[in-house]
């Protein structure tokens, strides 16, 4: 692949061929479509790269003085050749850009393959075809967002973020120094928060651009024109904020500043101007100085950067990352234009030319674009991916109920769901007898020992599996431990009752899978209790045998979570809809007496809302509206299947309607909603005790769970997932 690279001893500038980066943990490899030339921050460094050893040295002192340190170090010979081999190596240039993600490291779920990101760094934003950018560097661009304006986010959040150490308020009178490509978007940032701005440059076109974009009144600042219009507009109390977004050796700028700034007014260096600050002028108005460090909160901080791991929004509202996207979302709502300061856009080719022309002055510019092979054409479509497992042979022995007049059963896990869902029902059985209990917290055991009436309580989950007089195991825990205390029940000889979610991995179902072939264990039912609701069997049973394909919509108003919630542990947990959009798919997979054959899904750019396709093996097609942005006060469940005709509508566990060619409407529930857990705790035992087939069966199970997992790999890559699961006799084909 090509990169503009810059040798800063000798200054030269090409366009190299360079090995591609390969896509690590914790980030995107992201194909460039537009990047953007900083004529403030690039040229200075290319300028600097230009100059003589002695030039170089005046413009850093901060460098020489470490040279000095190193010298007093090491000595002079060995940070000579420390320094020349430094100066004397390729460079990367770049730091602004939009592309197209090509690919998705591990860890990374809220962008997918084909998704278009603004990008930003000096070291993973480059002028460069292929990038490979750390997950708190990049930000999904909102849909109607043209990707060159997008990839002026990274300079935009510079300048948002001088906005922000300023503090404006609303109706406070702001001045501007300097109006390159920072100071103009600091001006339309301001008019944006309802500042009225001035503005000062010696470049007359950069004023008059500045005024079309908002800005009230703009001048050389020689001309005294600014002076007089600000000393107007406050009644000569000054300007509240002064924002420095100049370069340049000139001390003018800070003076500039402390004449019109107002009384304990701020000044706010966003650019790299001289700060020799007169002190008598600042002393008396009691100046408040401040500087903005670059895109804000997170730069220069490698746990962030190169970590990903972000700051609590609680105590840092807003990270260099919170900023790429919020100036992304001011652009996508047209309250940010940034097509009047592109000045010219440049093929990727012509990379050191442009540079040239930048330099020599021929190209005199606000802002510069390359623009990259393929960024016109759409990215090409993700391939779909295969999701399977291999299922266990049959069992080769029928499981033998165990003597006595009841189901002794044991709990892993007695929550608020366990304990207001499961242990009720179970609790009022003759034919359970409630042997165990153990939790993470020996009083919440025996809390439930007191309202259930468990034989024993405890921590030891080890003592629950080697019981030999317990039947059954309720796994009612968190979600990143089902998988596991399945396998081991299983492999223990115990019935196993898991609530949902199975796994949260294909590995994790496949270890389950294992256990179940080794020990011949298959007395397995997942806590999947919305096919057991009475209300939805009997309308299932009103719509009768379906001739032709069914269309399904189903939408769950999931609201939002609390702070705090478990659930928000992504890490470890899963995904919101990894944990419980199982529930979702095996509702619609039992009325559609089918499982899914592929999953395609899409989000917003937030992931909190999804939208999931599923196709199933007759044709019939289910939508699956999983949201969180949704009003409180509307149901959480709705569902409307429609075929041969006919349309079922089912809301929210209260009433289901049949439409043909009369209306049927089922009597309003009189004592709230039933969502089936008593049966399908009746269900289980019965199987158990009895010796039958268990209520689902294993092969719908695990298609159930491959769809649900199969969502975040469909929103990963941008393609649809097929899933593939044999019968158990090795055939392939649906369970009935």
């Amino acid at each position: 692949m090509k990169q503009v690279v810059q040798n800063y001893k000798s200054g030269e500038l090409a366009l190299l061929d360079v090995p591609a980066p390969a896509c690590k943990p914790g980030g995107v490899l992201v194909r460039t479509m537009y990047s953007l030339i900083s004529t403030g921050t690039e040229m200075m460094k290319v300028t600097e790269a230009s100059m003589s050893m002695l030039g170089k040295a005046r413009s850093r002192p901060d460098q020489v003085a470490k040279v000095m340190q190193s010298v007093a170090t090491n000595g002079l010979t060995a940070t000579y050749r420390k320094a020349m081999n430094k100066l004397d190596s390729y460079t990367p240039l770049g730091y602004s850009l939009c592309g197209v993600v090509e690919e998705v490291g591990a860890g990374i779920d809220d962008v997918a393959v084909g998704d278009i990101v603004a990008c930003a760094g000096n070291e993973h934003a480059l002028h460069s075809e292929l990038n490979w950018v750390p997950k708190n560097l990049y930000a999904r661009v909102p849909a109607g967002v043209d990707p060159r304006h997008a990839a002026f986010g990274t300079v935009g959040a510079i300048a948002m973020q001088g906005v922000r150490q300023g503090e404006p308020q609303l109706g406070d009178v702001a001045l501007v120094i300097g109006l390159g490509l920072i100071g103009q978007l600091v001006v339309q940032l301001l008019v944006a928060a309802g500042v009225r701005v001035f503005g000062v440059d010696p470049d007359p076109s950069r004023c008059q651009l500045a005024e079309r974009l908002g800005a009230l009144v703009c001048a050389d600042p020689a001309s005294g024109v600014v002076d007089t219009a600000v000393g107007e507009l406050t009644g000569g109390h000054g300007v509240a904020q002064v924002y420095l977004a100049a370069g340049g050796n000139t001390n003018a700028p800070v003076e500039l500043a402390a004449k019109l700034a107002r009384d304990r007014g701020t000044v706010v260096d966003i650019g790299k101007c001289k700060l020799d600050l007169p002190w008598n002028a600042y002393y008396e108005k009691e100046l408040n100085v401040r500087f903005s460090r670059s895109y804000g909160p997170g730069r220069y901080d490698p746990s962030y950067e190169l970590e990903g791991r972000d700051y609590p929004i609680g105590y840092v509202r807003w990270t260099e990352r919170r900023n790429l996207e919020c100036f992304l979302d001011l652009a996508a709502r047209d309250r940010i234009d940034v097509e009047p300061l592109v000045s010219h856009v440049a093929t990727f080719d012509s990379a050191v030319e442009t540079y040239r022309a930048l330099g020599d002055g021929e190209l005199k510019a606000v802002a510069v674009l390359f623009s990259y092979p393929g960024a016109e054409t759409e990215p090409e479509p993700a391939k779909p991916a295969v999701s399977t497992v291999r299922l266990p042979a049959a069992a080769g022995h029928v499981w033998t109920p165990r003597p006595g007049p009841a189901l002794r059963a044991a709990f892993i896990g007695a929550g608020n769901y366990a304990s207001s869902m499961l242990l009720p029902h179970l609790a009022e059985r003759d034919d359970v007898v409630l042997r165990n209990v153990v939790t993470t917290s020996a009083l919440s055991a025996a809390n439930a020992k007191r309202k259930f009436g468990f034989e024993t309580a405890g921590t030891d989950v080890d003592a629950v599996l080697s019981d030999p007089d317990v039947d059954a195991v309720f796994v009612v825990t968190r979600h990143s431990s089902h998988a596991e205390l399945t396998r081991r029940a299983l492999l223990a000889g115990k019935a196993v009752f898991v609530e949902k979610p199975l796994a949260l991995s294909e590995d994790e179902l496949a270890r389950v899978l294992s256990a179940i072939e080794e020990s011949g264990n298959d007395r397995l039912q997942v806590g999947f209790n919305r096919r057991f609701a009475p209300l939805l069997g009997q309308a299932k049973g009103r719509l009768g045998r379906r001739i032709g394909p069914a269309s399904v919509r189903y939408l769950v108003n999931a609201g939002r979570l609390e702070h705090g919630s478990w659930y928000n542990r992504q890490d470890t947990e899963g995904t919101r809809f990894a944990g419980e959009g199982g529930h979702f798919v095996d509702t619609v997979s039992w009325l559609l007496d089918g499982n899914p054959t592929s999953v395609f899904a899409t989000a917003t750019p937030s992931q909190d809302d999804l939208q999931v396709l599923l196709t199933y093996p007759d044709g019939s097609t289910a939508v699956i509206s999983y949201v969180t942005s949704g009003a409180s006060g509307f149901p959480k469940e709705t569902l409307d299947l429609i075929a041969d005709g006919k349309v079922l509508r089912f809301d929210d566990f209260l009433r289901a309607s049949l439409y043909d060619r009369k209306r049927s409407v089922s009597p309003r529930l009189p004592r709230g909603r039933d969502k089936g857990q008593a049966a399908e705790v009746g269900a289980f035992v019965d199987a158990v005790r009895s010796g039958a087939p268990m209520p689902v069966p294993v092969e719908s199970l695990v298609a159930t769970t491959l769809a649900t997992l199969a969502v975040h790999t469909s929103l990963v890559t941008g393609a649809p997932v097929r899933i593939e699961v044999p019968s158990r006799d090795g055939t392939n084909g649906r369970t009935r």
